[in-house]
């Protein structure tokens, strides 16, 4: 099986007038295609710092991150906004819903940005919203959907594009008890329908349990 990530000796230092924070140092990880990796530790430890820089939104200060064809430390802005569109689902804490919009119109949106065919993109986000149970719920607001309603939006809109990758930073760390369990059930279910592959950073030991592999970041390393 193919790795569809592999990051060595990662190093992400915050430098200010008055100090220095090394928040990762030294820390590998390798995730074969088509696996489910939960990455969990303490607040500030450098979990979501760490999704952020494979996600290309963060830089790392030094090391090597590979994802797919894409050498992360080596990418321009626009080759960036390329990688996140073509390779990466994300799935954050808060759904990032647009308010104006539908549930429909939302899941569409990343599709019709990146350039398909309008009925293709709405066919293809009818059937991620069947696939998320809200299909009946496709012409409301965010504003008119409940917490995991609107959640469960998001998870249809990161795979719009027919990612590789799926990114999910505490996906379960605004909602209830109940919703937290059904979304987490939900999360690693589609990722199996859709052959994709995880990476989850959650405080959640219950959904952490679910993931074919777990790590905790202590002191800026992967154990």
């Amino acid at each position: 099986m193919s790795n569809i990530l592999e990051i060595e000796n990662l190093e992400k230092k915050y430098i200010s007038e008055s100090e220095s924070l090394t928040v990762l140092k030294d820390l590998n990880l390798t995730v074969e295609s088509g696996k489910k990796v939960v990455i969990v530790g303490e607040s500030g430890s450098g979990k979501s710092t760490l999704l952020n820089i494979i996600g290309g939104i963060d830089k790392a200060s030094s090391g090597t991150v590979r994802a797919g064809k894409w050498i992360l430390n080596e990418l321009s802005e626009a080759q960036l906004s390329e990688y996140r569109s073509k390779y990466l689902g994300l799935v954050f804490q808060f759904h990032y819903l647009l308010k104006d919009f539908t549930a429909l119109e939302n899941v569409a949106m990343p599709a019709l940005i990146a350039g398909m065919p309008k009925k293709e993109a709405y066919e293809r986000a009818g059937q991620l919203l069947q696939d998320v149970g809200v299909y009946e719920r496709k012409d409301h607001l965010q504003s008119q959907l409940s917490g995991g309603e609107r959640q469960r939006v998001a998870v249809a809109r990161s795979l719009i594009n027919n990612p590789q990758l799926l990114l999910a930073d505490e996906p379960t760390g605004n909602l209830d008890p109940a919703n937290a369990e059904k979304i987490g059930q939900l999360l690693f279910s589609i990722v199996d329908k859709y052959s994709k592959t995880l990476i989850l950073v959650t405080h959640d030991m219950n959904l952490a349990s679910k993931g074919d592999f777990q790590y905790r970041i202590v002191e800026g390393k992967l154990q």
